[in-house]
């Protein structure tokens, strides 16, 4: 009979034994250091790895406003996951802040990320954070900082979710409001990369209802990174002025033009026809059998991005656009609440 004063204690628990990995955690840090020197901008006070980053305001500015703006990727994480797509949903988060941000006029100055999963996959967070990298650099942004939460038993699987978080700058004077819209206002789409990060939700249970195997040529049309419009918006409100601009998000053109012009007795008067709907989207109506009005008010149907200018400053803002990169529609106008819509048109309001 052994006696228990002779037992060896057990060995003590560590992190790693609960899940949670911090030398890996190191190591994504190590790896994604060059990416976020890449987006540093001269404002910038602070390096990656503080608790907290520092930067001075852009001395351009006489009187800047701070604009923030936050959001995720959604469910289209969960076709990333699924189809090893990691590449690209950092540039979807950073799509959707700074978009948002860049509405009001700002241009998108400081960036953060969340990345949290039950165990972290190194590779595949490297990938992920190196596409939010590529994203701020397109935006003109600064990946300033950022939080790598490891939460064993909280998320399944390779499961992660993600979420961003944009700091904007504008001059007060200089912000744009909607409040100078006014009816016979052109309205300006520019076209989108693809869902972008809307109406996943919808698009997965299509899939999974008709059985759909997604080969490659799919995905890319599904997986296409959110564009962002940050330098070209920018380059235009340097000449022109803009009345109004709206972000396509969750709820298209239906939910999201009438943010531009709020409690004007206003409406957007929308030629459906004046531009061409990406195949994705007629896929997706078609194998759904997904009603026209639910189609306006899910997806954004390849118009990502909307400007609203006065009418005589209308050649010369698609001429900037179209010199900056993006494809420029005329797309509509601004017209007096309850106007009758002609064929082939809508009315929001």
């Amino acid at each position: 009979m052994s006696d228990p004063s002779q037992t060896p204690p057990p060995a003590g628990l560590t992190y790693r034994d609960a899940g949670v990995d911090i030398d890996a955690g190191a190591e994504l840090v190590r790896r994604i250091s060059p990416a976020a020197r890449a987006t540093r901008r001269p404002e910038q006070l602070s390096s990656l790895g503080g608790f907290a980053a520092l930067a001075e305001l852009p001395t351009r500015y006489r009187h800047p406003v701070l604009v923030t703006g936050t959001d995720g990727v959604g469910t289209k994480l969960k076709l990333a996951i699924d189809h090893d797509r990691h590449d690209g949903v950092g540039q979807d988060l950073v799509a959707m802040c700074a978009n948002d941000v860049l509405v009001t006029g700002a241009e998108p100055f400081l960036f953060l990320d969340y990345y949290a999963t039950g165990k972290l996959d190194v590779e595949v967070a490297e990938r992920v954070i190196n596409g939010i990298a590529r994203g701020c650099e397109l935006a003109g942004c600064a990946l300033v900082g950022g939080e790598t939460a490891e939460m064993p038993g909280f998320y399944p699987g390779g499961d992660y979710d993600l979420a961003g978080f944009c700091i904007g700058v504008v001059e007060k004077d200089a912000i744009v409001s909607g409040a100078d819209l006014a009816a016979g206002d052109v309205l300006i789409g520019l076209t989108s990369s693809g869902p972008h990060s809307n109406g996943y939700s919808l698009i997965r249970r299509i899939v999974e209802k008709t059985g759909t195997r997604l080969d490659a040529a799919l995905l890319d049309q599904l997986m296409a990174p959110t564009r962002i419009y940050a330098r070209a918006v920018l380059t235009l409100q340097e000449t022109i002025t803009i009345r109004g601009m709206s972000h396509i998000t969750g709820g298209g053109l239906t939910e999201n033009l009438p943010r531009m012009f709020e409690d004007k007795p206003l409406a957007a008067l929308v030629d459906l026809d004046s531009w061409a709907r990406p195949d994705v989207f007629s896929w997706l109506q078609q194998a759904g059998n997904v009603a026209e009005q639910e189609m306006q008010r899910t997806f954004n149907l390849g118009i990502g991005f909307v400007i609203a200018v006065a009418p005589a400053d209308t050649p010369r803002a698609i001429e900037l656009l179209t010199e900056a990169g993006e494809t420029a529609t005329v797309i509509g106008r601004m017209v007096d609440a309850g106007t009758a819509a002609g064929p082939g048109q809508v009315l929001i309001d």
